[in-house]
């Protein structure tokens, strides 16, 4: 069975409102929803020079709207449902040292009953790493090294990592996730993404609507997994949804796991649930 979760409002004044995140997450919830996503931009350029990947989708480039942080979010979010999951997608990994992100996002997942899903990706903003005083060059490598070096802090109660770009000494970083690992969904709809899901991931975000894109996508995901000696159905797949009962029909033909829908008013998720649901068990 095809699950079911949502993108909601992170852009404007109602993203940083306590009652809409109450109302969303309660309504999401009681629909039968399985999981809430959201994303990450911690400082856009005000005269940008890179075009938002995005925008061949018909998705809006972000803008200068409020944008929460994603983790605080769902930490708020979390305490307003017991069910849902609740997910990053994405976070800008590169923007991010390990230490420091390995103590929230296991506080996060402790907090919700083991509920977080760590959705990230290497990012597209060049003005945006310089800013948070992040290298662009190198963003590949250091995002590979994150995930390595998150996963020895959250398993390993002396932690330590030698990298090119991440390296430290034996420490202790408590609390562990739940499960002594939270799930890591690698967000990409280029085949670099798709290859590091397969290479490395928990789960694959592709952020691809056209059929023939995401099945070449998921192809290399797989490629890559059974190369790395992985099973590639055991990476959670998490792809962009439709109402149209023959698109989610031939989403889970293709071995899709979950869609993900953008909904900002709560007063449509019971018509969404009603349409989607209904299709998808």
């Amino acid at each position: 069975m095809v699950k079911v979760g949502l993108i909601p409002a992170m852009e404007g004044a109602v993203s940083s409102d306590p009652g809409y995140i109450r109302e969303f997450m309660r309504t999401a919830e009681g629909c039968g929803f399985d999981s809430v996503w959201v994303g990450e931009h911690p400082a856009l350029p005000v005269n940008p020079d890179t075009a938002y990947p995005g925008e061949r989708e018909g998705l809006q480039a972000p803008s200068s709207a409020p944008l929460p942080d994603p983790l605080e979010w769902l930490a708020f979010a979390a305490a307003c449902s017991d069910t849902l999951l609740l997910g990053t997608a994405i976070l800008i990994l590169p923007l991010h040292h390990p230490v420091v992100l390995a103590k929230r996002a296991a506080t996060l997942d402790q907090l919700s009953g083991g509920r977080l899903r760590l959705g990230i990706g290497v990012g597209w903003n060049r003005q945006e790493f310089i800013a948070c005083g992040a290298e662009w060059q190198r963003r590949g490598e250091r995002a590979d090294e994150t995930i390595d070096a998150l996963r020895v802090l959250w398993r390993e109660e002396h932690a330590e990592f030698d990298g090119a770009t991440i390296g430290f000494e034996p420490v202790y970083s408590s609390p562990k996730p739940v499960r002594r690992s939270v799930p890591i969904h690698i967000g990409a709809s280029g085949p670099a993404g798709a290859r590091r899901a397969g290479r490395t991931g928990d789960g694959y975000l592709p952020f691809e609507r056209d059929h023939d894109r995401l099945v070449a996508l998921l192809h290399e995901m797989r490629r890559s997994a059974e190369a790395a000696g992985r099973d590639p159905d055991a990476i959670e797949v998490t792809a962009m949804g439709s109402t149209r009962p023959e698109r989610i029909a031939a989403l889970a033909a293709l071995g899709v796991h979950r869609i993900v829908f953008f909904q900002n008013d709560v007063a449509q998720l019971p018509s969404l649930a009603e349409r989607v649901l209904e299709a998808v068990h």
